[in-house]
């Protein structure tokens, strides 16, 4: 089966949305209803090109576009959207997102309704939501946060790519077990992993984050056994790019689930989940190699193996992590320790041609996309669009 983290990470490596800390004012009361045939209701979603779950919903009975993301702590709005609704936003402070802190409105008593659920009263944040957070160029009109989700058992079947919210305490499947809560201090998802001989006890469980594993500086110092090579990778938040150290680790564990060959990202000191109190985050790119139930009522994540579970993730062999723009790839980032590195490629850097063939507007689902990935010792022949060519040879860097 298709799985669109092979090709993003080729692209646009793990890209985040942000994982918004306090900054909102209190929630209002809402009025949830949690409709009797909910169990039936699935909601259909697809993964953006930054590997992260995107549904459609209504807001006040306008349809909108939402990423499903526990990494959210509160549901938000853009600002586009609310300026085309032409709703009422006051000031309501900042927040802290990875990547940085972003200006953040209020705007009070919305409607929502996703799948079975519809929950009115809401006050939900506003903030700018830029389309390059989803790692391509179509912009979301919201994200539903922790607020609404977490009194509910989240279901995720990711091979049928749809999800639906049932009541805490359900278990419609069996699988491994992972303890799940909800962070006093940020209201996050909170589960943990083993790794190196290490528990790592204050991961947040960010459905919004494309990557697999993130860990804090401090904690991946705690990590024992050999080390993997580590290169260098970049990703995306509401709040810019941020660069971090990458590795792939032989093993972890998340409960009772083992998962092998895990990309890691290794955060810089004072990174988010060091300032949201965590030692790091489970991403996207871990749960969609399970089927996922995310239940904090019940204290449980339960994960239940897939064909993918086992599949072992596409490692870059060439070092550029591109952007696909129309006609053309920009370079956002060079690996470190990569061949495009030795070769001494810069980000910003535009390829208009790949052996002979031209960049084409369907780029993304054309199989000459896979060339970054390629076989240790080809050669690719790549057009800049100055019209000048170089030669990159392919090689196992990391």
């Amino acid at each position: 089966m298709h799985r669109w983290l092979l090709p993003l990470a080729l692209l646009l490596p793990a890209p985040l949305a942000a994982a918004i800390a306090p900054g909102l004012p209190a929630p209002m009361p809402d009025r949830s209803v949690l409709a009797p045939d909910a169990e039936t209701q699935w909601v259909p979603f697809e993964m953006t090109p930054g590997n992260q779950i995107r549904f459609r919903m209504t807001i006040d009975g306008r349809a909108a576009t939402a990423l499903l993301d526990t990494g959210f702590n509160r549901t938000v709005i853009s600002r586009r959207w609310a300026t085309a609704a032409q709703l009422r936003v006051v000031h309501g402070g900042a927040a802290a997102a990875i990547g940085g802190t972003v200006a953040m409105g209020v705007v009070d008593g919305r409607t929502l309704v996703i799948g079975g659920l519809t929950r009115t009263g809401d006050r939900l944040g506003v903030i700018d939501l830029p389309a390059d957070a989803t790692g391509g160029s179509d912009a979301i009109d919201a994200v539903i946060g922790g607020d609404v989700l977490r009194q509910y058992a989240l279901d995720i079947d990711f091979a049928q790519r749809r999800f639906r919210l049932l009541p805490s305490g359900r278990l419609p499947f069996a699988g491994s077990s992972a303890p799940l809560t909800v962070s006093d201090r940020a209201g996050l998802y909170i589960s943990e992993v083993r790794v190196g001989g290490a528990r790592l006890r204050s991961m947040i469980v960010d459905t919004g984050d494309g990557g697999t594993v993130a860990v804090s500086a401090d904690a991946w110092a705690t990590i024992g056994g050999p080390r993997a090579p580590t290169t260098t990778t970049i990703s995306y938040g509401v709040a810019g790019p941020v660069q971090s150290d990458f590795t792939v680790l032989p093993e972890l564990a998340v409960g009772d689930a083992t998962l092998r060959q895990a990309e890691t990202m290794i955060e810089a000191s004072g990174g988010f989940s060091a300032r949201m109190g965590a030692s790091g985050r489970i991403g996207a790119g871990l749960l969609q190699r399970f089927r996922v139930l995310l239940d904090p009522g019940a204290g449980r994540m339960v994960l239940a193996a897939t064909a993918a579970t086992d599949r072992a993730p596409l490692r870059s062999t060439s070092g550029l992590l591109l952007g696909a723009e129309q006609n053309r790839l920009r370079v956002l980032h060079v690996m470190r320790g990569s061949p495009a590195a030795a070769g001494g490629w810069k980000p910003g850097e535009e390829i208009c041609g790949i052996d002979g063939a031209p960049v084409s507007a369907g780029y993304r689902s054309d199989p000459i996309a896979m060339w970054p990935a390629g076989n240790p010792g080809r050669v690719v022949r790549l057009r800049l669009c100055g019209g000048t060519t170089r030669a990159l040879t392919l090689a196992k860097f990391y």
